[in-house]
């Protein structure tokens, strides 16, 4: 993109989100309403195999719960259009043979690059509706990025390893956030009146609840089933 033309996209940007500025917040918190021994939680990208069940891995965090909750996106639902910037908002390294983070939260209209830092070739492609892309065989020290102008969820992997895989959520608006592994959010700087939020994990799918933010702002939970056939399809995959 030109350099008059991507000035004009940030300052577009830049226009949509000032105009809010003076906005409140929304806290809330996720709860994860199954409670998920060692060998039912979700394995983190890359720590499983296709069709094979494991183990919550040697030192990994004792609350297994909490994998699950950092792994949720939560939005503010919306149609208006974010101007493609191209900017870098999220990088997913490729190391050891993992996508690393494996799960990020980016505006549509923004980009993610995927840097290699193994001594191996990658190559990271997705073909998910919300945007489909191969970046071909690059080695270490090799960067590519991928610019994502719809929003909606992208799933990540590598031709030449199966075992990785990430997730890239495209939020429609610039008011989003990742869940911490506490299960609390916020999102900041909300306009006032009245939305759809959205939460996205990625085997329970959509949750869709109406808030009023106000002055002070709104509170909201967010309360997520995970069920044993929700868990066998991660394992598939």
């Amino acid at each position: 993109m030109p350099a008059a033309r991507t000035s004009v996209a940030f300052l577009l940007l830049g226009l949509l989100i000032g105009a809010f500025a003076q906005g409140a917040d929304i806290r809330g918190i996720v709860v994860i309403d199954k409670k998920l021994t060692a060998r039912n939680v979700t394995p983190a990208a890359g720590s499983y195999q296709r069709g094979v069940a494991v183990d919550l891995a040697p030192g990994a965090e004792p609350d297994p719960l909490a994998f699950e909750r950092s792994h949720v996106a939560v939005y503010i639902d919306g149609a208006a259009r974010m101007p493609t910037t191209g900017e870098v908002a999220e990088i997913i390294q490729q190391n050891h043979r993992h996508f690393e983070p494996d799960f990020v939260v980016a505006p549509a209209g923004s980009a993610v690059s995927f840097p290699n830092f193994d001594p191996i070739f990658h190559n990271v492609f997705s073909l998910s509706k919300a945007k489909s892309f191969d970046l071909g065989n690059y080695s270490a020290g090799q960067t590519r990025t991928v610019t994502f102008p719809r929003p909606g969820i992208v799933f990540v992997n590598c031709h030449l390893h199966p075992n990785m895989a990430a997730s890239v959520v495209v939020s429609p608006t610039p008011w989003f956030t990742r869940v911490g592994a506490d299960g609390v959010f916020e999102i900041k700087d909300v306009p006032t009146g009245k939305y759809t939020l959205v939460a996205w994990h990625k085997s329970a799918g959509f949750f869709r609840k109406t808030v009023v933010v106000g002055d002070t702002g709104a509170e909201v939970k967010f309360v997520i089933p995970i069920t044993e056939k929700d868990l066998r399809t991660i394992a598939q995959r």
